[in-house]
């Protein structure tokens, strides 16, 4: 079955302390079920001090987004900026005389392809 959420989809967080907030999609580890959002779920990282090639010094606090599971975030609608489901529905393609089916997604709540 096609993934319904795919890297560079905007999604919206529905649950969790981030609850509210949007961000494209950097990567998704479909092994795991989880994605991870841009600006969202930030945690503080500790890294080593160590020394660079070049002799500056790197390590310290860093904050980073960690992955999030696939349920807690929404696709969002193209046309009403709101969290949508994703549908899939087959469509026939024509290229070079030869027809294809495709099946694409689209947002169930406007019906606008995603």
């Amino acid at each position: 079955m096609g993934a319904k959420i795919k890297k560079g989809d905007l999604v919206q967080v529905i649950t969790g302390s981030d609850r509210g907030k949007q961000g494209k999609i950097l990567k998704v580890f479909p092994e795991a079920q989880r994605v991870l959002v841009e600006g969202v779920n930030r945690v503080t990282k500790h890294t080593k001090a160590g020394q660079t090639e070049s002799g500056s010094t790197t390590g310290g606090i860093e904050v980073v987004e960690a992955p999030m599971h696939v349920s807690n975030v929404a696709v969002v609608d193209p046309e009403t900026k709101k969290p949508t489901r994703v549908g899939f529905r087959e469509e026939t393609v024509e290229k070079n005389g030869v027809s294809k089916t495709v099946r694409v997604r689209y947002a169930k709540a406007s019906g606008k392809d995603l």
